[in-house]
């Protein structure tokens, strides 16, 4: 592994199942592994990431297409990049990771805990479902609509100025949005593995999100949660967690000042002492 200094954080490639996989190492403590959203970076974060590493380990990372990792000839899929994943947590040694991902990101990191439960200690969600209906249908029309013919739209973006500034191939946004727009397309239900997870799961979301208040009860339900009256003890309570975020969307919530108090609590706390 080879490490260099940037403000402050180690970053490097690993070798993972054909990428070259970028990553960067914030802060000390027990390690998290934060996953942008689509079309994002790792330090899309902002003062999120910033925050969190002052108690964590936060390993940032670029997804395959994204950032500082090179596209390769294979399809953008959720499963593909949670295998790249649990192929990072294996490189940096680690037993076992937090896991925290947003939009895009949060279905790479469900997929993660899915295929790779041993390998994920908690979980977190941003503003992401476990179905494609879970989102509103008229955002799943808008992401039908994402594809090599929006660059023009997309130059004065932020996601666009990030991607351009750090890509090795800046040429490349527009086969990005190809395949980002064939990825969200593709119908998916994971509800029956959601249920089956045995992690703790912290999810978020925003009360203006692109994602329905009602699909995150039924996602906290999928966990175990929201389905007894907790008890004057809170014995009823599940390992899960469920947060919504007022006067927050799905274009802000990954940088709100509420998501570090929510968050770190929650990964602080002791693992729930196995049945």
């Amino acid at each position: 592994m080879t490490n260099t200094s940037q403000e402050h954080a180690q970053s490097g490639y690993a070798s993972v199942n054909g990428l070259e996989l970028y990553y960067e190492i914030h802060g000390s403590g027990e390690p998290l592994v934060l996953l942008h959203g689509g079309l994002g970076v790792g330090s899309m974060f902002g003062d999120v990431l910033t925050s969190l590493s002052q108690s964590q380990q936060v390993i940032a990372v670029d997804l395959q297409a994204h950032g500082r990792t090179a596209d390769i000839d294979r399809p953008l899929r959720y499963e593909h990049m949670a295998d790249d994943i649990a192929a990072l947590i294996q490189h940096l040694g680690f037993t076992k990771t937090n896991v925290m991902g947003y939009s895009l990101g949060g279905g790479v990191a469900l997929r993660t805990a899915i295929q790779h439960p041993e390998l994920v200690k908690k979980l977190v969600l941003i503003s992401a479902p476990f179905k494609q209906s879970g989102w509103f249908p008229e955002v799943v029309a808008g992401m039908a609509q994402v594809n090599a013919s929006g660059v023009e739209f997309m130059r004065e973006t932020p996601m666009y100025q990030s991607y351009m500034s750090v890509a090795p191939k800046p040429e490349n946004f527009p086969t990005l949005l190809d395949k980002v727009g064939v990825m969200m397309s593709e119908e998916y239900d994971w509800s029956a593995e959601v249920a089956a997870l045995t992690m703790p799961v912290l999810l978020v979301y925003g009360d203006a999100d692109s994602i329905s208040p009602a699909h995150a009860a039924q996602f906290f339900e999928l966990l175990g949660g929201g389905k007894r009256d907790a008890d004057w003890n809170g014995s009823g309570m599940s390992n899960s967690r469920l947060a919504i975020l007022p006067a927050t969307t799905h274009y802000t919530v990954f940088l709100s000042p509420a998501l570090v108090p929510i968050v770190t609590p929650f990964l602080d706390a002791p693992l729930p002492q196995a049945a």
